[in-house]
């Protein structure tokens, strides 16, 4: 699997103001059917580990802050 390097080119964001995950959040991380997601060791915050996203919203849906974007490409919508 890729390893996701650059924030700016991942279809999954999340908004570290709005993501609780430092706060004991993990239902974006537990809904990904791919295993994606990870809580940054770094910032206590959610985030991709993987660029494998399938796209199928789960995570997104979920949060309960609203702090997770799939960015779907145009080309898939």
């Amino acid at each position: 699997m890729p390893i996701a390097h650059t924030p700016t080119t991942l279809p999954v964001v999340v908004d570290e103001a709005k993501c609780i995950a430092d706060k004991g959040c993990t239902v974006c991380v537990d809904v990904c059917p791919l295993d994606v997601l990870r809580i940054s060791e770094l910032s206590g915050k959610a985030c991709m580990k993987y660029d494998e996203c399938w796209y199928c919203m789960p995570c997104e849906t979920d949060c309960p802050t609203g702090a997770v974007t799939v960015n779907i490409p145009y080309l898939l919508r």
